[in-house]
């Protein structure tokens, strides 16, 4: 499977609000166009039109990674992934494999720390080890590779292999692509805070205190 950019986004938030708003999902085109463009736990943030996204989804549809439910008597039309986890598709994943795919195709690489801080949503992970054992089987299924540790960084990061050589989303500035990076910057620090006192609870836990 090679899903361009575009592709990833609109596949990446249909997983996502299944799990977090099932109420709500199916997705309206104008609920999904929302999603693409959320500022929050996306990188690059984007600015898709609904056309945009009506393009991208009619991709997926030829595909047959999404199919649509035609409103009827005035309802709107909705639009549900086949990408994993159905009888009609071939991927077959976890709870959290599905989680870390998820937020792969959402945000590109991030690591074990930032992965674990940013699926409290979509599934549980006790500790880091839990994700690093399901990227584990994802890379021993070639869905997602190890990248290479970056200099002064404590973390390697893991980036899914689920996409094309496209590497550009649509989108009709290039400021928020700046402050996605600085978002990223931040979350990683946000990440490591996280796993630090995780691990300064358990070392009182261990001591009694």
């Amino acid at each position: 499977m090679q899903l361009s950019a575009n592709q990833q986004r609109v596949i990446g938030c249909l997983l996502e609000k299944q799990s977090t708003t099932p109420e709500h999902y199916p997705l309206s085109l104008n609920g999904l166009t929302n999603a693409c463009n959320q500022k929050s736990n996306r990188d690059p943030v984007v600015n898709f039109t609904e056309n945009d996204v009506q393009n991208i989804l009619d991709e997926l549809i030829e595909l047959r990674l999404v199919t649509i439910d035609e409103g009827l008597s005035g309802r709107v039309n909705k639009y549900d992934h086949r990408f994993c986890n159905t009888e009609f598709s071939n991927l077959q994943f976890s709870q959290q494999q599905r989680a870390i795919v998820c937020l792969l195709l959402l945000r590109g690489a991030q690591t074990p720390g930032e992965l674990r801080t940013r699926s409290t949503r979509l599934a549980e992970f006790n500790n880091v080890n839990e994700v690093e054992s399901a990227l584990n089987e994802l890379i021993e299924n070639d869905y997602v590779i190890k990248l290479e540790r970056e200099p002064g960084k404590r973390e390697s990061r893991y980036i899914h292999q689920l996409a094309d050589q496209q590497t550009n989303l649509t989108n009709n500035t290039h400021e928020p692509k700046v402050n996605a990076l600085k978002n990223s910057e931040l979350d990683e620090l946000l990440a490591e805070v996280e796993q630090l006192k995780t691990e300064l609870r358990q070392i009182k836990a261990h001591l009694g205190l």
